[in-house]
């Protein structure tokens, strides 16, 4: 099942190595849609890894959420499982071949961590930094059309995306007389 609200997106799936293939496709669709193309090869590395990690270790069985949410200043990616044990950082070589997946996790994040998730399971997360939204400088007047002037919009796009997510639609500026006065 895929869920994604403006600023939410769960898949719960079997952590087969068929399916992390088709998350990681999940993961950059969604990222895409929210302009945050930046963050897909480190989003879906760490959903790689943290998938892998359930595949591997995770009893009794393989079933998990994957949840990315996008706050203010941070992507954050939680993985659900329904195994109680807590993941260690494997103190792998340079040339280990495995046992170096949530070191690369807490490299290549802002930050990470791992939880009890009730009696039954466990959330491993890690968070990564979005880029800073710039909004163009708005005109005081935008140029005139059949010889009226119209006024500045209210909002900026970014600042009008950002109410729309959340469910606020901005008034509409009042409406000016085109007669000279």
């Amino acid at each position: 099942m895929i869920s994604h609200p403006s600023r939410q997106c769960t898949v719960e799936l079997q952590a087969l190595p068929s399916r992390i293939g088709q998350v990681r496709r999940i993961v950059s669709a969604q990222l895409r849609y929210w302009h945050m193309d930046c963050l897909i090869d480190r989003a879906s590395l760490g959903v790689t890894e943290l998938l892998s990690n359930v595949h591997r270790h995770a009893r009794p069985d393989k079933t998990c959420t994957v949840e990315m949410e996008l706050l203010l200043d941070r992507l954050k990616v939680s993985v659900h499982d329904h195994d109680p044990r807590l993941p260690v950082v494997a103190d792998a070589g340079p040339l280990a071949t495995c046992g170096r997946g949530l070191a690369m996790v807490a490299a290549m994040s802002e930050s990470w961590g791992a939880l009890p998730d009730g009696d039954c399971g466990k959330v491993v997360w890690f968070t990564l930094p979005t880029p800073a939204v710039t909004a163009a400088p708005v005109p005081a007047r935008l140029p005139r059309l059949n010889g009226a002037e119209r006024p500045a919009p209210r909002f900026t796009e970014v600042a009008l995306a950002e109410h729309a997510t959340e469910g606020h639609r901005p008034e509409p500026a009042p409406a000016r007389s085109a007669v000279p006065g």
